[in-house]
């Protein structure tokens, strides 16, 4: 199932290739630049629970460098009220589009989904100050039981917004 969601309003788009298999997709207007959101998860992630304490706990890094494609990144955060982790590879980043992928590798998302990827890209607003967070979910449940991550996405737009603030305080 593929979903897009803009703003806070969800707007099902199906293209599905079978029922476990799905895309997530979420815009996130903010006022931070584009180059200063992406650097928070390519350069300093492990400052993100500055930002967000409420969602993530901490980010460690556990092999490789920050920001850099091959590396492997610990994280304690809070999902629906409950604490998880998650260890993702960095499988993609480009500076020049401000984008960032990781690929869960193991936690608590692996309980529920075979496979989940998630890509950060952020761009300039046209014309104005700001720019748009797009946050983009693929994923493999483990069955049919297992819930599309929607949460997911609102965690996504929640952390967006305190990273937000955050960055425009530190300016």
């Amino acid at each position: 199932m593929a979903t897009k969601m803009v703003g806070a309003a969800m707007n099902p788009v199906k293209t599905e290739a079978s029922s476990l298999v799905g895309k997530l997709e979420i815009d996130v207007d903010i006022r931070a630049s584009a180059g200063q959101f992406h650097h928070m998860f390519a350069g300093r992630p492990h400052h993100v629970s500055k930002a967000s304490p409420g969602k993530i706990q901490r980010c460690e890094l556990h092999e490789g460098d920050w920001g850099k494609v091959g590396s492997i990144v610990f994280w304690n955060y809070v999902h629906d009220g409950e604490a998880k982790v998650a260890k993702e590879r960095i499988e993609a980043v480009e500076p020049e589009k401000n984008l960032i992928t990781f690929r869960v590798i193991d936690g608590d998302l692996l309980k529920e989904y075979k496979s989940f990827v998630i890509t950060i890209q952020v761009t300039p607003k046209q014309g104005g100050r700001g720019s748009v967070v797009h946050w983009h979910v693929e994923y493999e449940k483990i069955d049919d039981k297992v819930a599309h991550p929607e949460t997911f996405l609102e965690f996504c737009v929640h952390v967006s917004k305190e990273i937000d603030e955050h960055l425009l305080n530190e300016e």
